[in-house]
């Protein structure tokens, strides 16, 4: 008979509350401050609907994603659920390098999503330009940051998150005061339609919800734990968005809305607060955008580093350079151009589209494996039906300003797959599982 002494139990740094916060933080990022008023140009003040009907999938997609993390505890998360779901083939070797793809686009997405508040400082320069130069600048410097040890970051991440709920909160709070209820009707509101053709970016506010999966190694009872973190963390951030769409559509009209569409939450203070209610909600935009691109860019280059270990990229990734790898570095070059050639409601929609299309899939593998996680099925498939019925309508409305978008995903998907095929052809690295075997539990160990 073997003993878990106490001790050991607590070496484990997540319990439920920091598992919740975790994915708080992680998913009051960016996402609220670029989605609220791109997305309500689409549904209007219809979008507080397509809010919740995005926390509805993205419930259904954590429940999916808990019993994987459960079953399969991997601080690889989706990388390995997409290997265990499809094998180790080509398929899933494609489909790991699509996931590593859809990290670079929402990286570019934040970097312009901080142009873009950080330009409103110079509102008598060229704004593009100055939007392009401080988003390429806030990517090198925390490409800098990763290189050289990000340490102090990471210890202001926790600081950072504190200061953007507080700010979200207050500010929030003060302007639903000042709401006009005649905005809120649904007279001139746009079509139920649009309520699900928002989806993909009111999902994409939600998307940091995965992160909590990722810390099921250092989870204390992940069995009990992880679910019950991932509904709690989602339903408080559920409140709190559609909070945010109330405050920001019963304060501004939506001719204000369509014109400052990319700042939209910071205009929707200025009527309770002033100029100066605006400017502290775009430093807190900044400092959430910022502590984003460093909590993402970091992943990424994990996610870069685990699937090269895998043999899912080339050895390159695995390189050292300072305190990190050369994987950052080509990581940072492939957004870049992203970050140039499209403007914010390009790369968000796009970047929404890809993380919807890798929830579906993830979710699909997990059919493949329902027996051995003991996942309930009807919820499984709604995660399943929920992303891609999402990525569908966001692919169907994009397709109406930017026709091209089905080519740049199919462009994506196209990369991903070469990508995997002429790895494996000149380097015979294969993408591998890393969980074999389903882990014992605690009362296991103890008989």
């Amino acid at each position: 008979m073997s003993l878990i002494t106490k001790p050991a139990l607590e070496k484990k740094a997540f319990g439920l509350w920091s598992a919740v916060f975790l994915g708080i933080g992680s998913m009051v990022g960016a996402g609220i401050f670029i989605v609220i008023g791109e997305a309500g140009v689409i549904a209007g003040n219809l979008v507080t609907f397509s809010f919740a009907i995005a926390a509805i999938i993205a419930l259904f997609c954590g429940y999916s994603l808990s019993k994987l993390a459960v079953r399969y505890p991997s601080r690889g998360g989706i990388v390995e659920y997409l290997t265990h779901g499809y094998g180790e083939g080509i398929f899933s070797g494609a489909l790991g390098v699509l996931f590593y793809f859809a990290q670079l686009v929402s990286i570019a997405a934040v970097c312009k999503s901080f142009g873009t508040y950080a330009a409103t400082y110079f509102p008598n320069s060229d704004s593009d330009l100055v939007l392009n130069i401080f988003a390429v600048s806030v990517l090198c410097f925390f490409v800098f940051i990763n290189f050289i040890g990000a340490s102090i970051v990471a210890k202001a991440e926790n600081l950072i998150v504190v200061i953007k709920l507080l700010a979200l909160i207050i500010f929030t709070t003060i302007a639903l005061f000042y709401i006009q209820p005649a905005r809120l009707t649904l007279v001139n509101s746009p079509t139920t339609l649009h309520v699900f053709y928002a989806l993909g970016l009111t999902f994409f506010a939600f998307q940091g919800f995965s992160v909590i999966t990722n810390s099921v190694e250092d989870m204390k009872t992940p069995e009990k734990t992880m679910l019950k973190a991932m509904i709690i963390a989602i339903a408080l951030v559920t409140v709190l968005y559609i909070a945010v769409s109330l405050a920001v559509f019963g304060n501004l009209s939506l001719a204000t809305i369509l014109e400052d569409k990319d700042y939209a939450l910071a205009e929707a203070v200025r009527p309770a607060m002033g100029e100066w209610g605006f400017k502290l909600i775009a430093i807190t935009a900044l400092l959430a955008t910022a502590s984003a691109i460093n909590a993402t860019l970091y992943a990424a280059t994990q996610i870069g580093y685990t699937l090269a270990k895998e043999g899912n990229l080339p050895e390159a990734y695995e390189y050292h350079i300072f305190n990190n790898t050369e994987g950052l570095l080509i990581s940072a070059l492939l957004i870049v151009p992203m970050v140039l050639l499209f403007d914010l409601s390009q790369i968000a929609s796009i970047a929404s589209v890809a993380v919807l299309l890798i929830q579906g899939f993830t979710h699909t593998g997990h059919l493949f494996k329902i027996k051995q996680t003991n996942a309930n099925l009807p919820c499984v498939i709604a995660a399943v039906v929920g992303s891609f019925g999402a990525a569908f309508f966001a692919i169907s409305y994009s397709s109406q300003t930017m026709p091209n978008i089905i080519y740049y995903i199919l462009s994506i998907f196209f990369i991903a797959f070469m990508f995997e095929v002429l790895n494996r052809l000149f380097t015979h690295r294969v993408i591998q599982k890393q969980i074999l075997k389903k882990p014992a539990t605690t009362m296991d160990k103890n008989t």
